[in-house]
Formats: C-alpha cells, structure tokens, sequence
C-alpha cells in the first residue's frame, strides 16, 4: 500500500516550519537530492526526529524504514498514511519491507534507511552496518546518497546539521564491497563536518 500523498503533505507543511523553528537546523549539499529517480538516502541514525530531519531536506516523498514498534501503538496509522515502512529489528530479515522497499524505488521513489538499523547510544561514530541499504540499490540500480546528522536536537540549536554527501554509484560492486564503500562515505562526512 502506497502512502496517501495529501496526508503527506498535509502532515510536512505543519511539522516542517515548527521543526525548523525549533531546531534550527542547518542543511549542507540538499542540491545533491535529484528532483526525481530512484534514490536511496542513507546515514547515521542518532535521534528519532532525524528522519523528520531528512525528509524537510527535499520537497519529494521520503519512505522511512521505521521500526514495527512504532506501527503499533496509538500512532500506527498515522505512520502507515505516511508511508513508513515498517521493519522489525530482532528479525534476521524483513522480506516484506525489502520488497515494498523495492517496489517504491522500481516506481522512480525515494528511500531513506539508516544503515545501522537503530540508533547510536554508544560512544562510537557509527554502529556496524547491515547490508540493506547497498542490496537494494544493486539490485534496483539506484544510487546511495550519503549523509551525516551532527549535533544537538534541543530548542535554538547553533549545531544541529545534516550533511550530504556525493551519490555513489555501487551497482557494480558485491554486497560486502559496497556496504563498506557506504560506510567509509558516512564516516569521512562525519569526520569532516
């Protein structure tokens, strides 16, 4: 089931302006986020506002890859309407959510997935990676573009930001090749910025 488009947008021009009102965040290389086509967003994963964080970055339709728990409580349908998509972490695989996940691609959507499957509480810039994100893009031929989430979520924030970087074309690389190519992209934005 596809996301209903007018709740979508209905829900972005009220959450957007009081997010960015809030948060002050800052937004490097957005630019880079084509206007259509098949493109997987991936990056760091530090808070549960960072997919709002990623979707105010473009004016397209963002699919996030949320975890179950979150479709099953009091907010359930409204995740649903948005079109999250629904994963469950303790499971080896999620073949539901990878196939609407490539089905929505296959249509020239976007995806945004963060490559470490749940938030970072550790001390370490990032957590290991799954092998989702890259899977999806060489098998549907589409393009990562990497990102980074730096700073603090709190009222007036002077650091919060989100950094893209340059889309990388993985399609030719095995699986394992590829997440760390992914990695090593996520990583040197983190690093830099």
């Amino acid at each position: 089931m596809m996301r209903n488009d007018s709740i979508y947008q209905l829900c972005r021009m009220i959450v957007a302006p009081v997010f960015r009102h809030f948060y002050h965040p800052k937004v490097i290389g957005a630019e880079r986020i084509p206007e259509n086509g098949k493109i997987i967003l991936a990056g760091n994963h530090k808070h549960a506002l960072d997919p709002i964080l990623v979707d105010i970055c473009t004016k397209r339709t963002v699919h996030a890859l949320a975890k179950s728990e979150l479709f099953k409580g009091p907010f359930g349908p409204f995740f649903k309407a948005i079109g999250a998509i629904s994963v469950d972490l303790d499971a080896n695989k999620n073949p539901e959510a990878y196939e609407r996940a490539k089905a929505i691609l296959r249509n020239g959507g976007i995806i945004n997935i963060s490559p470490e499957a749940a938030r970072n509480y550790t001390k370490k810039l990032l957590l290991p990676f799954k092998s989702g994100a890259v899977r999806l893009a060489i098998e549907t031929g589409s393009k990562i573009i990497p990102y980074c989430i730096k700073g603090d979520y709190k009222f007036n924030s002077d650091d919060l930001r989100i950094v893209y970087g340059d889309a990388l074309r993985i399609e030719t690389c095995d699986v394992k090749e590829a997440n760390s190519l992914l990695y090593k992209a996520i990583e040197k934005l983190l690093k830099e910025n």
